[in-house]
């Protein structure tokens, strides 16, 4: 099994209810996911060589992306009469999962900074 097939099964399984995602978007995302992350990590390591750490911070960034595509068909802005009601603040299920990936990769990327141990 390829990486990026990984990576789309685990985002396949950290979804609750799939029949109702997009999956060739899904799909799509991690592979994007999965190049992005190469590229940022060090010099000499490769996805290889933290191998559950990569499959599963590329897979929380895809759903993360995945969650963003989908909150931006939601509604923006309400107006009735003297009621306006906005919504400014970013997806925080998007926000959380890209916080949990960057802290599993962490160790492994360029400019990064991480405790490794104490």
């Amino acid at each position: 099994m390829t990486l990026a097939a990984q990576i789309f099964a685990q985002a396949q399984l950290l979804i609750q209810d799939a029949q109702d995602t997009n999956l060739p978007m899904l799909e799509l995302l991690c592979r994007g996911a999965e190049n992005s992350l190469k590229k940022k990590l060090r010099d000499g390591i490769t996805p290889q060589d933290c191998k559950a750490d990569f499959v599963a911070a590329a897979s929380l960034y895809a759903l993360a992306a995945l969650s963003e595509v989908e909150d931006m068909s939601r509604m923006e802005h309400i107006q009735a009469g003297d009621l306006t009601i906005r919504r400014n603040s970013p997806d925080s299920a998007a926000c959380c999962l890209r916080y949990q990936a960057e802290m599993m990769i962490a160790p492994y990327m360029k400019d990064g900074f991480s405790f490794l141990g104490v």
